[in-house]
């Protein structure tokens, strides 16, 4: 399979690719607003009195979202996220690991949850390497500059594949041609923010918070079939530390989030750690067949 000449036709629908099993949920990056927690009702519910403090901050949050309504893009929450593009955009390299919930439909019409876990390489401007596992089995990923290769270790098959030069073109043509779909994936391009605020629609500064003891600001925006929300490294490093996600236009409105974790913008990578070699006893299928065996 040769996806060279088809990539760049692809280049805008490449926002948000999940590599999860089900239909492709690639969309663009959707409406901005806190969620209500749900609450279990009980005979003593309606008797129980609202903390003011409680209440002062439902009234503070309500305030600040109503403000945002005649500006539903707020120039600080892009400030932010330009800030984390830039952190990302300016590694040469970088590796993290990552650990998500993922909502996907299953042929009763709920959604289910799966739990994964993965590792990711990147070293500019031609190469990733992606390893993940979790519910469903183990599945490796190869993109060394001329080609992508996929690993299904557990069922004993491959598929590789002539890939562009460079990770963007790479990434813009990969769902389309291959049916691989990764949860980071605009975290990868030289450019996230140009990825990232595509047909933005809103944007809002939830309000600082933190993640695994690390200081963030929660931001939250809107684009089309999307809500979306990311967690950004207060500090001097500016990296992802969480990535929420809900597909408005699908049905039940599934979500995945993703944690970050790990983070190394100044790793020493060897070249040849992403290139794909041909283990024992496997044999070459198309890429739909390797995806399928590997249940992604």
């Amino acid at each position: 399979m040769d996806f060279v000449a088809n990539t760049r036709r692809n280049s805008t629908e490449t926002a948000l690719i999940c590599l999860v099993p089900g239909e492709v949920l690639s969309h663009q990056l959707e409406e901005v607003i806190v969620p209500h927690r749900s609450v279990r009702h009980s005979p003593s519910f309606t008797s129980m009195k609202i903390p003011p403090l409680l209440t002062l901050a439902a009234l503070l949050v309500s305030s600040h979202l109503h403000a945002t309504t005649a500006s539903p893009i707020d120039p600080n929450a892009l400030s932010m996220l330009k800030r984390m593009s830039t952190a990302l955009s300016q590694a040469k390299a970088f590796t993290f690991r990552s650990s998500s919930i993922i909502e996907v439909p299953a042929f009763t019409g709920q959604s289910v949850t799966l739990f994964s876990v993965g590792e990711v390489a990147l070293k500019r401007p031609a190469m990733l390497r992606a390893r993940l596992g979790g519910d469903a089995p183990a599945f490796d990923f190869y993109y060394d500059g001329t080609s992508v290769s996929a690993l299904a270790p557990q069922t004993k098959v491959f598929s590789t594949a002539k890939a562009p030069a460079t990770i963007d073109e790479m990434l813009a043509g990969l769902r389309h041609e291959t049916g691989i779909r990764f949860p980071s994936a605009p975290l990868l391009y030289s450019d996230p923010y140009a990825i990232l605020t595509r047909n933005l629609q809103s944007a809002v500064v939830i309000g600082p918070t933190s993640v695994n003891g690390i200081a963030c600001d929660h931001l939250a925006f809107r684009s089309p079939g999307v809500n979306w929300e990311i967690w950004i490294d207060a500090g001097p490093d500016a990296l992802p530390r969480r990535l929420a996600v809900t597909f408005t236009d699908k049905p039940n409105f599934p979500r995945t989030i993703i944690k970050f974790s790990h983070w190394n913008v100044h790793p020493w990578l060897f070249n040849s750690s992403f290139v794909f070699h041909k283990p024992e006893g496997v044999r070459e299928i198309p890429f739909a067949a390797v995806l399928h065996s590997a249940d992604r």
